[in-house]
């Protein structure tokens, strides 16, 4: 045991460094620390801005439901919805480095579920090797759902860029979602740091040990111990929290405070977002009609 320390301490500097490269890039993956600030181009002056919290929800979630109804295959609403949002996003001043992050992060993962829609059977053979398939189908459905998910994400992220979490909660009791689901919601956004720091330690606590300079092998049987072992930490102290919130009153719902009121570029953004929609819409419903 006593040589087996010996050797991980005679490892280069370089190897050191990569193994805690590789380890700090999946901690910085799984977690998406960058991501967790949300609200960082709220204080942004921009017509966007300007707009009451509940009109931000409202907005998103129409333009959301617009782009979820189309049908597979029709490129053109897409491309308008495209540019709506690439234009209200310069209208709200994002911040294009850290949006553009978030969504490279978010779509890795939704990407590995879309390559099984991609060997879809029906239509014409494009590709085959064996059993697996390529078919015209099967491209029209993976452009299709990646057009979705990549416009749903950069709508989603620009909403929680802009919108502080106080005020987001604060527009979703306005707009009477249920109050248990709006506390789930806040609940999650104030373990989302219990994690990060519990994490955060753990991960410390392992590196200054050298125990993740050991292979690949080892690396994911200690990963493996310190998500059991980051479960009861966090659940314990999650507990604590909540007592804590309880003894000073918390009751499961935001405080309210003063809302900001709507005014008429509040109605000029719904209207303007519900054109868009319908419009969208309009290029390929007729003939969708006729179709069906």
């Amino acid at each position: 045991m006593r040589h087996k320390y010996i050797n991980h301490a005679s490892i280069n500097n370089a190897s050191i460094g990569q193994h805690l490269e590789d380890f700090g890039a999946f901690h910085l993956v799984l977690l998406q620390i960058a991501a967790f600030r949300f609200d960082i181009d709220s204080q942004k002056i921009s017509f966007w801005n300007a707009l009451a919290p509940k009109t931000h929800v409202l907005c998103v979630g129409l333009m959301v439901l617009a782009i979820a109804l189309t049908p597979n295959g029709h490129w053109w609403t897409w491309g308008v919805y495209a540019l709506a949002t690439f234009c209200w996003m310069v209208l709200s001043k994002i911040t294009w480095p850290v949006l553009l992050k978030r969504v490279a992060i978010e779509f890795s993962f939704i990407g590995t579920v879309l390559l099984g829609t991609l060997f879809q059977r029906g239509g014409e053979v494009l590709w085959q090797w064996g059993w697996l398939q390529v078919t015209e189908t099967g491209l029209v459905v993976l452009g299709s759902v990646a057009s979705k998910a990549i416009l749903c994400l950069l709508l989603l992220n620009l909403l929680t860029l802009t919108t502080s979490v106080p005020a987001l909660l604060q527009a979703l009791v306005q707009l009477r979602v249920p109050p248990l689901l709006v506390a789930i919601l806040a609940s999650m956004y104030r373990y989302i740091g219990v994690l990060i720091d519990e994490f955060s330690a753990m991960r410390q606590a392992a590196t200054s040990r050298n125990l993740m300079v050991s292979s690949r092998r080892r690396q994911r049987g200690i990963l493996g111990n310190v998500f059991g072992s980051l479960f009861i930490r966090t659940l314990d102290r999650g507990d604590r929290i909540h007592q804590a919130m309880v003894a000073r009153g918390y009751t499961g719902l935001p405080r309210h405070r003063n809302p900001v009121q709507a005014s008429w570029r509040d109605g000029v953004a719904i209207s303007a977002i519900a054109l868009i929609s319908l419009l969208g819409q309009a290029l390929y419903l007729p003939q969708f009609l006729l179709n069906f």
